[in-house]
């Protein structure tokens, strides 16, 4: 007989009976009362743990199936329908209207006219073409002069571009003219009969022309060229053409950033200072200055060298430069505190009309070569205070050698042109090591507010001459830019200049006065200006320069034009 059936049977059998006798048997217990003596304390007896897990060898036991199941979603209409979100109202300020073009127009003391234009027209959506001329020029009338004061200074350009799918190009053209006056004449070596024999017009006129390319996926990455042609009146005249390009060069999977130029230069003067014997002068340089980025964390470093190949072409001389050119930065505290460092070297080109727009009063008798800036090792730390407030402060140190520095020329007894009565500048080279510190905080509260202060000391050393003439032993300046309301803005200005040494001597046949070096003072020159918005294409606005009135010299004998007031208007159009 099947064991488990029989089981079952007497399972069933004792359960029924057990259950037919509970429904019998009437329940005699009666209600009594319970008095506690003493409170129940219940123990907690030790239990006995079964230190080993029981191992059934049971054949019949049943292994468990794997159950599979599946669930059939089934959409449920719902007649729910939730309302539309509607954005706030936001109070949109009106657009800026924004133009292409501007004429602008002012006049003022001292017979000051300043006119601006600039134009830019879209041909397509790739095609652009414009222009810019503009025009400053003042009659002139500085107190106490014996020579006129006047000059002008006109610049005309017109460029066109295009971009296309890979790169872009452009080119551009242009022409200035200026004139300017040797009015500086030494008053304690000469009076008005001497003034009446010196005509102190000169003028400079210079053309250039050039083009520039941008690759957007390519090993070259840009590439430019310009030719400049710079003359003057006295029949000076020197080219100058250079062509540059910047590669990125790929190398086992990481990227070589170079540049590479050529620039040459070649001019002459009719005579020198001291005799008729013409100079000529002229070089090409070719330059080439690979540099690798390494970045880890915070810490940006660029390895490269500068090489730099000379060839004189007037003195038949040639010569190989090599300079370090490396630079480095840490970021100690996020964008709060960034430490950066250096040290890089290049060969300078010196040229007539560098010299010529940083002093309008040289000679046409200078002598031009290359500045050798052996090395210029640098150290600072720039951040943000805050969102609105930046920093940056740095030291220098140069080591150059053939430094150009501006020295009067001396006035001479026999002088036959107008520019040899002490009354304009020539160019002395020297070796030059230059200490310098310099900082900048820059405040940009918002949009209606900006704060800019700057200021550098410098101390140098020389080699041959006894100064360093002409070179300011502390400069500074400020700036703001202040939106009082939505037509009216202002803004205001000013920069320091620290003593500068220059020298005074007359030479001649008859007379030879032993040179004595002169300070000139330092000065301070504030100027503000005001504006009004008229409506979206015309304002109005009005201009204060030197507004304390300071009657300083820039250069030795040369004082400047006392307070200055200019108003004039701006229209804003499109073709």
């Amino acid at each position: 007989m099947n064991i488990k059936f029989l089981i079952s049977i007497i399972t069933i059998s004792s359960t029924f009976s057990l259950t037919y006798a509970q429904e019998r048997t009437k329940d005699t217990i009666d209600d009594q009362v319970v008095n506690v003596v003493k409170p129940y304390t219940p123990t907690i007896s030790d239990a006995f743990k079964i230190k080993d897990t029981p191992r059934l060898n049971d054949s019949n036991t049943v292994k468990k199936k794997d159950v599979k199941y599946n669930i059939f979603s089934i959409p449920v209409a719902s007649t729910f329908t939730p309302a539309k979100g509607k954005a706030a109202n936001v109070d949109k300020a009106k657009p800026v209207k924004l133009f292409d073009n501007y004429a602008s127009l002012g006049v003022g003391s001292y017979t000051t006219i300043l006119g601006e234009v600039y134009l830019n027209h879209a041909l397509s959506s790739t095609e652009n073409v414009g222009g810019y001329f503009s025009h400053h020029s003042s009659q002139g009338g500085i107190d106490n002069l014996l020579l006129d004061d006047d000059f002008s200074r006109t610049h005309l350009n017109a460029h066109y571009s295009q971009k296309l799918r890979d790169f872009s190009w452009k080119i551009d053209g242009g022409y200035e003219l200026q004139t300017y006056k040797w009015y500086g004449l030494p008053q304690n070596f000469f009076g008005q009969a001497e003034a009446n024999r010196i005509d102190p017009s000169h003028t400079f006129n210079s053309f250039y022309l050039g083009g520039k390319l941008n690759f957007d996926d390519a090993i070259i990455k840009d590439g430019s060229v310009r030719f400049t042609r710079f003359g003057d009146s006295r029949d000076s005249a020197e080219n100058r053409f250079v062509a540059k390009a910047g590669l990125n060069i790929p190398l086992q999977g990481e990227e070589i950033t170079t540049e590479f130029y050529i620039d040459y230069i070649g001019g002459s003067f009719n005579n020198s200072y001291f005799s008729d014997e013409a100079i000529n002068y002229g070089n090409v340089t070719f330059g080439l200055s690979p540099s690798y980025e390494l970045r880890q964390d915070d810490l940006t470093v660029n390895l490269g060298v500068r090489l730099v190949y000379l060839n004189d072409t007037e003195l038949s001389d040639n010569r190989f430069f090599i300079y370090p050119n490396i630079e480095a930065s840490y970021r100690l505290v996020d964008e709060i505190l960034i430490a950066y460092g250096g040290i890089t070297g290049q060969l300078e080109q010196n040229s007539y009309d560098q010299f010529a727009n940083e002093n309008p009063f040289v000679s046409p008798t200078l002598l031009i070569t290359p500045t050798d800036q052996r090395y210029n090792g640098f150290l600072g730390l720039k951040g943000k205070l805050s969102n609105n407030v930046s920093y940056n402060v740095k030291g220098n140190y140069f080591a150059e050698q053939a430094k150009a520095l501006y020295k009067a020329n001396a006035a001479r007894t026999d002088a036959t042109r107008d520019y040899q009565f002490g009354n304009s500048f020539g160019i002395v080279y020297d070796d030059v090591k230059t200490l310098s510190i310099a900082g900048e905080l820059t405040i940009d509260v918002n949009r209606n507010f900006t704060l800019g202060i700057k200021g550098a000391y410098f101390n140098y050393t020389t080699d041959t001459e006894s100064e360093a003439w002409n070179l300011p032993d502390i400069t500074g300046s400020i700036f703001m830019d202040v939106q009082i309301s939505e037509s009216w803005y202002a803004g205001a200005s000013a920069f320091y200049r620290g003593e500068r040494k220059d020298e005074s001597l007359i030479v001649g046949t008859l007379i030879n006065v032993p040179a004595e070096t002169i300070t000139l003072d330092s000065y301070f020159d504030a100027n503000a200006h005001l504006g009004y918005k008229v409506n979206d294409q015309l304002s109005v606005f009005a201009k204060v320069n030197n507004i304390l009135n300071q009657d300083y010299q820039r250069y030795l004998n040369f004082p400047v034009q006392g307070i200055q007031a200019l108003a004039g208007a701006t229209y804003q159009f499109d073709f």
